[in-house]
């Protein structure tokens, strides 16, 4: 409905414009504010003022927003509010309807909180490659935390419990408010430095961001990372998460947690080293049972020396008469032997000047042989030299022919090859001419 149309609006009518006015335009937005008049109705939804020094306003926040809380805000806390301006048109007032809040001044702490993360991170200081490992047996255990908190006492109690053998090194200081941040950044430069301990834990109990915001300042996120000694985060609850967490090499849930991580269970280890004791005590009894056993077996082949030189006195006998009937053998047998090769040799004595008329007849024929053959091969090669120098191109022009070569030296047999004016070479039987053809003749 536009106004425009008619001079008179009902108060319904007028409210529903205003409240459409206002939703339009005026955004969702957050507004802080001290709390009064809180108000928890049967129906769950809580009705209250947020003001602040100049001006206050009504705020509605429904159970299905507010259910979502871990807390409940109470008369004069500061809170912010995210909100929709609007008008409740039963009555014509202004008022904010809420769909979240949270503590005032939060929301620039967590703004911080992610910035110092992010930067952080990118530096590298949460890489789990930088991370130190704890020791296993830790020789001396040194805590950053405040003197007199009760978190001190739940550490000592539990260091006790597991692992009373290591002595403990206190660096007291500040766990909240102004200056905390920069004493515990100097206690873990100190504990570093004197390098006396070999772990370190950095413990604080449970409270709100605020309490806790000194573990997420940068200061003490560096000198966490520069440390030389391996460090455990115990810092607030299980839920409870700061800077200090993701720069240790270590993050527990709790300061006991942070003794317990940081510390071997005596009771365990105590077990382990009674289930290797037994493990040892049964392979030593096996060991020497085994031993035992061949002890006795040893015992059984052990012969006395005497007895021993009486055996091999009787051996050394009997390879002495072994070795006596062998030699005797070998000597009957070499002369046996010997008489046999003196009886063939005489016989096969040869017959040497019937062998050396032989020898010399052989040679007289040998000789004979020798002069034939010669003569014969030496009339055989005059037959041949005298049919070769017939075919020697050079006896040929001896008897008056000629050789015809063309221009490239190929000898001309026909006169077909020539032409009238064709270079020629004449080869004579002694020498040569060179022509040029002045007629052809076909034959």
């Amino acid at each position: 409905m536009n106004p425009a149309e008619s001079d008179v609006l009902s108060v319904t009518q007028l409210n529903r414009l205003a409240r459409r006015a206002i939703e339009g335009q005026i955004p969702l937005c957050w507004v802080a504010g001290e709390v009064s008049n809180f108000t928890r109705a049967p129906s769950g939804h809580w009705y209250f003022t947020l003001k602040d020094a100049q001006a206050s306003v009504r705020c509605a926040m429904f159970k299905n927003r507010n259910q979502f809380l871990d807390w409940q805000p109470r008369e004069g806390d500061h809170i912010e509010v995210r909100a929709l301006a609007t008008l409740y048109e039963a009555r014509g007032e202004f008022q904010l309807s809420v769909e979240t809040l949270r503590r005032a001044g939060l929301g620039a702490l967590f703004e911080a909180f992610n910035r110092l993360k992010e930067k952080l991170e990118a530096e590298g200081l949460f890489d789990p490659a930088r991370k130190k490992a704890l020791p296993r047996l830790p020789q001396r255990i040194g805590i950053v935390t405040s003197a007199k908190a009760a978190a001190l006492r739940d550490v000592l109690t539990t260091l006790r419990r597991r692992w009373p053998a290591a002595p403990v090194v206190l660096y007291p200081t500040l766990v909240q408010g102004t200056g905390a941040a920069a004493q515990i950044a100097a206690a873990i430069e100190a504990a570093g430095a004197r390098a006396v301990c070999d772990v370190l834990l950095i413990v604080r109990g449970g409270g709100s961001i605020e309490d806790l915001w000194a573990f997420n300042e940068e200061a003490v996120a560096r000198a966490i990372a520069a440390c030389p000694i391996p460090t455990v985060s115990g810092v607030g609850h299980e839920t409870d998460f700061t800077i200090a967490d993701f720069v240790a090499d270590l993050r527990a849930p709790t300061p006991t947690g942070a003794a317990q991580l940081a510390t071997p269970d005596r009771t365990e280890l105590a077990q382990q080293l009674d289930h290797i004791y037994r493990r040892l005590q049964f392979g030593q009894r096996r060991r020497l049972d085994n031993l035992a056993q061949r002890l006795d077996g040893l015992t059984r082949r052990l012969i006395h020396p005497a007895a021993r030189l009486e055996n091999r006195r009787r051996h050394l006998d009997h390879l002495a008469r072994r070795l006596q009937h062998a030699l005797g053998g070998r000597l009957q047998q070499g002369h046996r032997r010997s008489e046999q090769l003196a009886a063939r040799l005489h016989g096969l004595r040869p017959d040497l000047g019937g062998r050396r008329q032989r020898l010399d007849f052989l040679q007289q024929r040998l000789q004979r042989g020798v002069h034939n053959r010669l003569a014969t091969l030496a009339a055989r090669l005059d037959t041949l030299a005298s049919h070769l120098n017939h075919l020697n191109p050079q006896a040929v022009l001896e008897r008056g022919y000629s050789i015809v070569r063309d221009g490239q030296g190929r000898i001309v047999r026909d006169s077909k090859g020539l032409k009238v004016g064709s270079e020629i070479e004449v080869t004579l039987a002694q020498g040569g001419v060179g022509a040029q053809v002045t007629k052809v003749r076909d034959a």
